[in-house]
């Protein structure tokens, strides 16, 4: 490893940049940005330990200001535009960089391309990242060119769309290039060859194919993501038809990756992406563990998502619609675990501990405060397929600790008098949360409500979206009752007369009393 020096990292707001950031400042190296837009940055981990360039990459004066004592520079952009003059304006940003690299003194640039075969016509994408090595590699400044092909790792494009694909179809027809050829890297092991790159020969400026040694086809890398993911049998079959803008728009409909991406992507997946050659080997060896191969790499993409706590995962504003899980803040609302969310919110009267007292008593004989035969139908069904169902009810009706049970419910998170997370042990595809949750709000309170549903496989989602109608009635009237049953406990909520101690005493015996009172007029109200 080199010593310590300053990198510039253009990129830092995307999947691999993002990346390459902290193990550069874990390797010791002091590491400056190049960003257009730095609020991109700020909930970023290490934003604090950077220095941040602002500027444009079209910029000649602004990038060569950013270059100045720099070592080596990363070139880590790629655009999926789709405009006419995409290439062009691609070409441009490299030439400007090439040549605020070499009026600051910059040592070295390194750029990540993607690996193609040769004498073939490429995708536009394709074509673009190989014209911008091109010009790199003629500028003054000696670049390495890194070319990659399927990059394995929660949050890569290319890997997300195999990770959506294998979990939502069990059948999958697909054009002719799901019989072409790849070979896969693991994202750590680009970051490997990214940050032993500065170690090379200075003179050195030429590009090399990096990959697992690992090849298979598109199709052989669904059937391989599903076992591994512990999913049923994948069964893809491809037409007669390359239909790279037809099977572009198929993904972007099935998937949650967005039109606009999954189109080029698609696109420059025309042609066979392996390694021509390793001579990489004779400059920087592979890792001391090994090449993560296929499958290993992808158990640590899908090992990171599961190793994201629940709250990670999904404490973000979604709708009642798929989306999915930010493994970094600068990766896209589309990469990592995709799940649903149901979410409600609702301001009442009552004192935030009243409801919270109503949060920490809920089910059991208490009840869950909305449509309670729906709640028994569900139940029963649990319990014909093997489940939990009702019956297990709670110790104590009023108090809960961490791993006790609820129903079906597990209590698996509780911060006393603010929330209470309820982890799902009903058979079901998929994992399950129920979060309620109570803080101030003026002179009363705000209580909130999230169901949260990790789906399995296509089960998963038609499970999700089966019983989501279901959902619209269920619970409105729960966060609302839930509201009322605070509110009574609290007499005429904030502005009831402050009670003597002897009937705050009195009311605190009686809390068992309360509880039932109030989930009884809550029954009635919902069989009105």
């Amino acid at each position: 490893m080199s010593s310590p020096q300053r990198v510039l990292i253009t990129g830092a707001t995307g999947y691999v940049g993002g990346r390459l950031a902290p193990r550069m400042l874990e390797a010791g190296h002091t590491v400056r940005v190049a960003v257009r837009s730095p609020g991109k940055l700020r909930s970023v981990p290490w934003r604090d330990r950077v220095e941040v360039a602002e500027t444009d990459l079209n910029d000649l004066d602004g990038m060569t200001a950013a270059c100045r004592d720099v070592h080596t520079l990363y070139y880590l952009v790629h655009s999926m535009g789709g405009s006419r003059q995409f290439e062009e304006q691609e070409a441009q940003m490299a030439r400007t960089v090439a040549e605020a690299a070499e009026r600051a003194g910059v040592r070295r640039i390194v750029y990540l391309s993607g690996l193609h075969p040769s004498g073939v016509e490429l995708s536009q994408h394709m074509r673009s990242r190989v014209r911008v090595g091109e010009i790199l590699l003629a500028g003054a400044v000696p670049a390495v060119v890194l070319q990659a092909g399927v990059v394995i790792g929660s949050g890569s494009a290319s890997f997300e769309m195999i990770r959506h694909l294998g979990d939502t179809l069990p059948v999958m027809p697909a054009p002719s290039w799901v019989t072409n050829r790849i070979e896969p890297i693991a994202v750590r092991d680009v970051l490997y060859y990214l940050i032993h790159a500065m170690d090379l020969p200075e003179d050195l400026n030429r590009t090399f194919d990096i990959g697992s040694r690992d090849v298979m086809t598109y199709a052989d890398a669904m059937r391989r993501y599903a076992r591994v993911a512990g999913l049923r049998r994948r069964v893809v079959f491809h037409l007669p038809l390359p239909a790279p803008r037809l099977s572009g728009f198929w993904v972007g409909m099935v998937t949650p990756i967005p039109l606009a991406l999954a189109v080029p992507l698609v696109q420059s997946l025309q042609h066979d992406a392996v390694a021509d050659e390793h001579d990489i080997d004779a400059y920087i060896p592979p890792p001391p563990e090994g090449l993560a191969g296929y499958r290993r790499a992808v158990s640590l993409a899908l090992k990171k998502i599961e190793d994201n706590s629940v709250e990670t995962t999904w404490d973000v504003h979604y709708s009642s619609s798929e989306a999915a899980a930010d493994p970094l803040p600068s990766d896209p609302d589309w990469a990592g675990r995709t799940v649903f969310v149901d979410e409600r919110s609702r301001t009442g009267p009552a004192r935030p501990e009243q409801v919270w007292r109503v949060i920490e008593s809920i089910g059991g004989r208490n009840g869950w405060y909305s449509l309670p035969l729906a709640w028994q139908v569900r139940g029963v069904m649990d319990k014909l397929v093997g489940g939990a169902g009702l019956n297990r009810g709670r110790r104590d009706a009023t108090d809960l600790q961490v791993g006790e049970y609820v129903d079906w419910w597990r209590v698996e998170a509780l911060e006393e008098g603010h929330k209470l997370l309820l982890h799902a042990e009903m058979r079901a595809p998929g994992r399950a949360w129920l979060e309620l949750s109570v803080e101030p709000e003026g002179e009363g309170s705000r209580y909130r409500q999230r169901a949260i549903f990790f789906p399995k496989g296509l089960p998963g989602r038609l499970y999700w979206w089966g019983v989501w109608p279901f959902h619209g009635f269920i619970f409105p009237s729960m966060a609302r009752n839930i509201l009322a049953a605070a509110a009574a406990r609290d007499g005429s909520g904030p502005h009831a007369p402050e009670r003597t101690p002897d009937q705050a005493a009195t009311a605190q015996t009686a809390t068992e009393q309360d509880i039932e009172g109030a989930a009884a007029a809550r029954d009635a109200g919902a069989r009105g």
